[in-house]
């Protein structure tokens, strides 16, 4: 048995949609990578060539795999089919994702002459999760699985499966096996082990080996991108104004079309004269948004469209409130742990959020305001009261953002990593 003191050096991670700078947004793995390094552990990324998040392909040069260090992190960019939205293909992308690993971390073991010391297996989709429990069997080294999305309860929760069906069923039982086999588990939310709990599943698996690692923030990357890629833009730039910004994609599901409502409502009030939207991104809707607001003549929302991410934190960090909005669902009863919430704290200005939740950060900090009831007249009222803070106030929420950003910088979440890496055990050795 591996005792809590081993040192564990080499460690692979398995996440089918690992991104780089160079290849998409959603740079977890490529962070933890880059401070395990300077920690002196090895590290390397298995990653599927298909980019999802980019829409494109990463060439292997037709070989089964094709290696690539990223700033001193190794990532392995496995061949994998193509495939464009959420159907078959996708599905059979994943299975081959599942496959080639085996093949792939093999291959790539004896080649380099060196096996892992721990694996580390991320989802959202849980055939990464089943590969990474066997590969560690194969070289007996402890396996931690890592939830960043709950499958099945993600899909009932979104209506694209019913949840006393037999597949429910089915997929209930093989998640209750991944983390049964699973050495540590990993939320990437506060709420994990209330997972369990409701599930009836902490008999047979233990709390204990249970942690939670947000996602997180590179501080030092976000100030030094504010400072270096700055943009010219009258909006923003005016003093005049009271500036809300929502930075994210514009389609169905975040319920962008709910701003224009806050917008409209503002433009009639007296007090809401000063204060204008921001909004940066694009999606399905952004055209419809577009003509809605033309509609309804508002001078007070503005749609800027899609902008390179460098950009975001020059933008954010301009901003009076940053607004966070989406949809409400029912896995909030077990944290949230959005990706630009953090962006959103490294800008040091306050968060107005309508999407409460359990373990929430935005209260815990006391960097904003979260709304339990976001209709159209509590935005705009909580909007108004952000305005109406005096300067002590308005700078503490200021100042406590930035503590925030802090706390979950990625130093210190790598930190936590390692105390989980060290405090495992090997059940296959």
């Amino acid at each position: 048995m591996m005792g809590s003191k081993t040192v564990k050096k080499n460690i692979w991670i398995f996440n089918h949609y690992g991104c780089t700078p160079c290849t998409g947004r959603l740079l977890r793995h490529y962070y933890f990578g880059k401070n395990l390094i300077q920690r002196n552990r090895e590290v390397t990324v298995f990653v599927s060539n298909q980019l999802h998040y980019l829409g494109k392909t990463f060439d292997t040069e037709g070989k089964l795999y094709k290696e690539k260090s990223n700033e001193g992190v190794p990532f392995v960019f496995i061949n994998t089919p193509k495939y464009f939205d959420n159907g078959l293909k996708r599905i059979i992308n994943m299975v081959s994702y599942m496959i080639k690993l085996f093949i792939v971390t093999k291959k790539y073991a004896e080649s380099h002459k060196s096996k892992p010391d721990v694996i580390i297996a991320s989802s959202p989709q849980p055939l990464t999760c089943i590969s990474g429990i066997f590969i560690a069997r194969r070289y007996k080294v402890p396996c931690i699985i890592e939830i960043r999305d709950l499958w099945p309860e993600s899909l009932i929760e979104y209506g694209k499966l019913k949840k006393g069906g037999i597949l429910a069923g089915l997929l209930y039982k093989g998640e209750k096996w991944i983390y049964e086999k699973a050495d540590k588990i990993i939320f990437t939310f506060e709420g994990g082990k209330d997972y369990i709990k409701e599930r009836g599943w902490e008999h047979e698996i233990p709390l204990e080996k249970i942690a939670d690692i947000n996602n997180g923030i590179n501080f030092q990357e976000f100030n030094e991108q504010k400072n270096i890629f700055s943009i010219t833009d009258g909006d923003l730039d005016d003093e005049k104004t009271f500036k809300v910004v929502y930075c994210g994609s514009v389609r169905q599901v975040n319920n962008v079309r709910a701003i224009i409502d806050v917008a409209e409502e503002l433009q009639k009030r007296e007090d809401g004269k000063e204060i204008r939207f921001l909004i940066w991104g694009s999606g399905t809707e952004e055209e419809e948004l577009k003509g809605l607001v033309n509609e309804k003549n508002l001078a007070n929302i503005v749609f800027k469209g899609q902008i390179e991410k460098k950009y975001i934190p020059y933008i954010l960090s301009k901003s009076n409130l940053n607004l966070m909005h989406g949809r409400l669902t029912g896995l909030l009863r077990f944290g949230c742990s959005p990706n630009k919430l953090f962006d959103y704290f490294a800008a040091g200005k306050p968060i107005l959020s309508d999407i409460p939740s359990n373990y929430d950060l935005i209260k815990k900090y006391n960097c904003g305001i979260v709304i339990d009831n976001g209709t159209v007249q509590n935005l705009a009222d909580a909007i108004v009261k952000v305005v109406r803070l005096d300067e002590k106030s308005y700078g503490e929420m200021c100042r406590n953002a930035k503590r925030a950003a802090g706390d979950y910088d990625f130093k210190k979440l790598t930190d936590k990593l390692i105390k989980v890496i060290e405090s495992g055990e090997c059940k296959s050795s």
